[in-house]
């Protein structure tokens, strides 16, 4: 169950685009920004708000890639494995970030939910490959000990 604060912030968020079917996509969007996910419970609540099914909310939300169930870190790291980078050894560098967060192919997140590392298939910077993202901001021709740097440069702006 949700915290109160959760559905006075869909409110408000739900209010600024409007009470309108129309408006599904933009509410789902702001709540997975203020969240870093969209919690399942928000999204029936939304549904509810704007005259719509749930099932229809849910359709929605899995369509889009970019829409997430589950919490994510503080940092969302994107390592792409797309063509360009692949063959320039993206996936010896995902590993490396796994392997630094004690990450699993199962376990995305940390428990401290400061990190998530995720593959996407192109970040359309293929010209700097192997390229990953941290909170949308591009790191050029990564290795592994570069991706160890990463997050030691990231755990140190934590702390």
């Amino acid at each position: 169950m949700l915290d109160q604060s959760y559905y006075q912030t869909a409110d408000k968020i739900i209010a600024s685009y409007g009470k309108k079917p129309g408006s599904l996509i933009p509410i789902m969007q702001g709540i997975q920004e203020e969240y870093r996910y969209l919690p399942g419970e928000l999204l029936t609540y939304v549904a509810k708000e704007i005259g719509i099914t749930e099932a229809k909310a849910y359709s929605v939300a899995t369509f889009y890639e970019n829409f997430s169930f589950e919490p994510k870190g503080k940092y969302v790291i994107k390592v792409c494995d797309g063509t360009a980078c692949h063959v320039r050894k993206s996936m010896p560098v995902k590993d490396a970030f796994m392997k630094e967060l004690g990450l699993t192919a199962q376990k995305h997140t940390t428990d401290d939910m400061l990190f998530t590392v995720e593959t996407v298939s192109c970040l359309g910077a293929c010209g700097l490959a192997p390229a990953c993202t941290v909170n949308d901001e591009v790191h050029p021709k990564m290795s592994p000990e570069k991706a160890v740097d990463l997050i030691s440069e990231l755990r140190g702006e934590n702390a």
